[in-house]
């Protein structure tokens, strides 16, 4: 760990030139697939080239090309061998994406991005003893895919579970059969049982399914804290939606000031972040040596037919990106649907501030989730609140009518006076967004927010009845139409 850390303070030093490396390899290894002939990589002699042969793509572009190495075909986009693919969860739409896992990008990717994790840890602190206890890792299903007898997919943790070294299972549980289980409940109720009666140290998931687990865990042992029940607990690995919502949460059920938090930025596509400074900024130290080549699109690019990127040399810090990636699993010039934005250059930190098609501009606001988790955390701060989850979307004008926000709340801890959140909530915006303040002045174009209250268990028993429980799906923050919206008001009605 000592070794790879200073490998981790060598591409901190020189990140242009790792970037530069990496490039080179990718284009070389894709040379000679159906890809990288169609767009003559061979002929490919710099960054300009790329750009220029080789369009920005989503899913939707790629699909076609996945769907035949889903059924058998190879050297499609990647030359060496894909028989894994990672099922998204697909946030910004209900249609699953399956992302194509290689070899190179499991094992120079994924697993390197969770053994940096631990060595980030330790240099933070060396006298840890994580390995003396358990690691609870909190992850999807996996299932066969039918399509062609050699190929599987499931959530990306079931995939890397499925593929990990024998001697990674001895620190981790609950044991591969319960980890793997599709029905949620099930599983969720079996790891309760089996990890209250163990020594955890160390916990990964994401944030909102793992308090889940956590509640479910006191419930069976009596206790009031997990430090109760895990006295050795030292490190909380989370990542997937903003842990700025849950922070206060976690605080109150650990109950311990021995807990590490430590935000990672792991998706299907590839890991590109992890926390190497451990406050509250949550801010991510971008990873370079994985195997993936990265392009930053400026927001006013998006949707453009041929939208302009920048190289890592070219970022401005507090700027809004949309993340654009070539990995070593044959995804070229892909838009994973992630912004993000640089909080510093020496060395290269981000953080995560929402999805492309996720945010509300039905009135140029422009609101994006970092506005509105920043917002939250003010309001729930002024008013001792603690808001469990939420998804907001426009009333639009009708007639003479005034456009607003209408918010969709459960609050695991009600504010002292719902008025004055709303009135702190509302004045937060103002200060996290000049689009919104603007809009909001005097009322003339966006009304006061609408905001309900919804009941215990909402929006757990909403994704149930979609089929959405667990893993990596999330409850839909910002919409720019009022499909979830409607469906939540119409569920508690």
């Amino acid at each position: 760990m000592k070794k790879r850390y200073h490998q981790i303070e060598l591409f901190m030093k020189y990140p242009h030139e790792v970037q530069a490396e990496w490039f080179n390899e990718l284009i070389d290894s894709g040379s000679e697939t159906e890809w990288g002939k169609k767009h003559d990589y061979a002929s490919l002699r710099s960054l300009a080239d790329f750009k220029k042969a080789v369009p920005v793509s989503d899913y939707d572009d790629l699909k076609p090309y996945i769907e035949r190495i889903m059924k058998g075909e190879q050297n499609v986009l990647w030359p060496t061998e894909i028989k894994w693919f990672a099922k998204s969860s697909g946030t910004t739409s209900d249609k699953s994406k399956f992302i194509p896992i290689s070899k190179e990008s499991l094992e120079d990717c994924h697993y390197k991005g969770g053994k940096d994790m631990i060595s980030i840890y330790y240099n933070h602190k060396p006298d840890s003893r994580i390995f003396s206890g358990r690691a609870l890792v909190l992850g999807g299903s996996s299932t066969v895919n039918q399509l062609n007898k050699d190929s599987y997919y499931g959530d990306l943790s079931a995939v890397i579970i499925r593929n990990l070294p024998f001697w990674a299972e001895f620190q981790r549980t609950p044991s591969m059969d319960v980890a793997l289980m599709d029905e949620w409940e099930e599983k969720l109720e079996k790891m309760a049982q089996i990890t209250a009666k163990q020594d955890i140290t160390s916990i990964s998931g994401v944030p909102s399914w793992t308090l889940v687990l956590l509640r479910r865990v006191l419930e069976i042992t009596g206790k009031d804290y997990i430090s109760d029940v895990w006295p050795n607990l030292e490190m909380f690995a989370h990542g997937g939606v903003s842990f700025d919502p849950y922070r206060k949460q976690y605080r109150n059920i650990f109950n311990s000031d021995k807990i590490t938090y430590l935000e990672t930025y792991n998706a299907s596509e590839g890991f590109f972040g992890i926390q190497d400074q451990f406050d509250e900024d949550n801010s991510m130290l971008l990873m370079l040596d994985y195997g993936i080549f990265y392009e930053f699109m400026p927001m006013e690019e998006l949707g453009k037919d041929h939208p302009e990127t920048l190289s890592l040399h070219e970022v401005e810090t507090g700027v809004n990106y949309a993340l654009i990636i070539s990995t070593n699993g044959g995804l070229w010039r892909y838009q994973i649907g992630d912004t993000i934005e640089f909080t510093s250059l020496d060395p290269y930190r981000i953080r995560v501030t929402g999805r492309t098609k996720h945010f509300i501009n039905a009135f140029g606001e422009e609101l994006i989730v970092d506005n509105a988790e920043k917002a939250l955390s003010i309001a729930c701060e002024k008013t001792k609140a603690i808001v469990k989850d939420y998804t907001a979307a426009p009333v639009y004008m009708e007639g003479n009518s005034k456009g607003s926000h209408e918010w969709a709340i459960e609050f695991s801890q009600e504010p002292e006076s719902f008025e004055f959140f709303k009135d702190t909530f509302d004045n937060a915006l103002k200060s996290q967004n000049s689009d919104y303040e603007a809009k909001r002045y005097k009322s003339f174009v966006l009304s006061e927010p609408i905001i309900h209250k919804l009941p215990t268990g909402t929006f757990y028993n909403w994704m149930k009845k979609r089929g959405k429980l667990g893993g990596q799906n999330k409850v839909p923050r910002l919409s720019n139409n009022r499909k979830y919206i409607d469906e939540i008001l119409e569920f508690i009605q």
